[in-house]
């Protein structure tokens, strides 16, 4: 019998090549997923089964609850699946939630919003412990500018600008709600909730709000970057190391 599964699913991206399955590499993460699955399933090795996501993280970007679903012809249940795959599933990559659901649930095309946490320290230590997490910074930013300039980004904007893909053909226009940015002794946390995030979108937003906070651009300066529709006018792109998928909303 098959039925669509739904999957909620964290993952240290650090070695994997960001999410989406390549034909060069098996380091995915749902290229990960699809071989447990296929084994589990007792499928043809080379007719795999698919799993859908609700979005593609870039390499070495992390989720604490990437959501996704696949079609699955089995009798077991949704907790002998979840079992499985943790069972065999490397440890960096953990199935969280398991449920059946709508047949014409699609985990990509469902999905209303998301939020993404984008974390970065500074001090004179090092941050041994969360140093595959974290963006290090050589000195303190003025968060009061960032969030002076990321009061720009919230909108409905055309975010051209903040698209890493210069050959990109699709509408970039997309809308966030929230940015927010949070300190926590070494800590700087920039949470940002949208609709639909654009490739690097969130680490270029990021690269450009450290620019500001270094002094290095005003905060007014963000409106114009956003009525360019230039992406050498924004800043750089902040490592992927700092950058996790916190929540797909549905």
């Amino acid at each position: 019998m098959t039925r669509n599964f739904k999957m909620v699913v964290s993952y240290d991206g650090t070695r994997y090549f960001g999410w989406e399955h390549q034909q060069e590499t098996d380091l995915t993460i749902q290229g990960r997923l699809e071989t447990v699955l296929t084994r589990m399933t007792g499928r043809d090795p080379g007719d795999p089964v698919t799993v859908i996501g609700a979005g593609r993280t870039d390499a070495g970007v992390h989720a604490r609850a990437m959501t996704c679903n696949v079609l699955l012809d089995t009798e077991m249940t949704e907790q002998e699946i979840q079992a499985y795959m943790n069972r065999y599933l490397p440890e960096d990559i953990s199935v969280n939630a398991v449920s059946v659901c709508a047949d014409r649930f699609h985990s990509r095309f469902k999905a209303r919003g998301k939020t993404y946490r984008y974390t970065c320290w500074y001090g004179n230590a090092k941050p041994v412990f969360d140093r595959r997490y974290v963006y290090c910074l050589d000195r303190k930013p003025d968060l009061e500018k960032m969030r002076d300039a990321a009061q720009y980004m919230i909108g409905m904007h055309d975010f051209r600008s903040f698209c890493g893909n210069s050959k990109m053909k699709k509408p970039t226009i997309r809308v966030v709600d929230v940015i927010r940015i949070e300190e926590s002794g070494s800590y700087i946390r920039f949470y940002v909730h949208g609709n639909g995030f654009l490739q690097h979108m969130v680490r270029i937003m990021v690269g450009t709000l450290l620019q500001v906070g270094f002094g290095e651009i005003e905060p007014e300066q963000t409106g114009h970057i956003i009525e360019a529709k230039d992406r050498r006018t924004a800043g750089p792109t902040a490592p992927a190391r700092g950058l996790c998928l916190m929540k797909v909303d549905y």
